[in-house]
């Protein structure tokens, strides 16, 4: 008997396993912020649970493409983040999340304000182009960066 592939890929995206639910309890638990796949196979060994690096993408890929978190390219050359997002946010980023990125400490900042999203409407709607909430950063400095400078 041969299983529809269809049927068999639902399947195995069921399958859950005691380092999905570990590396889902801990994005969780970080919730609202950015962590890079270092940061998850540090933590856990650091728990002593460690989980290996290739086991860490595979499920984070499974876990975004079940929409269950998210992934950001903030910068070409650096590591790509993740962030869960919860039922308020749809996996199409109709809740988007844009970000701030310090040039001086890296320090990374959630925009969730209606004045950036009234932004993107108007950009959608006055210029004819949809901004990637995905790719979306604005570079600058943080207020603590600022104050070392003055």
């Amino acid at each position: 008997m041969t299983l529809d592939p269809k049927t068999k890929n639902q399947n195995r995206s069921q399958y859950k396993t005691w380092q999905r639910a570990e590396i889902t309890a801990y994005l969780m638990a970080t919730q609202g912020e950015h962590v890079t796949v270092n940061d998850i196979v540090k933590h856990f060994e650091e728990s002593g649970k460690p989980i290996g690096l290739t086991t860490v993408y595979r499920h984070l890929d499974k876990l975004v493409d079940e929409g269950i978190i998210n992934k950001y390219n903030l910068d070409n050359g650096s590591s790509a983040c993740f962030e869960y997002i919860d039922n308020e946010h749809s996996k199409d980023g109709a809740a988007s999340c844009y970000h701030c990125k310090c040039d001086k400490c890296g320090k990374l900042i959630h925009l969730h304000c209606e004045e950036i999203e009234a932004l993107i409407k108007h950009i959608e709607k006055n210029h004819s182009f949809v901004i990637n909430p995905r790719r979306t950063v604005l570079y600058g400095l943080c207020d603590s960066c600022r104050k070392l400078e003055v």
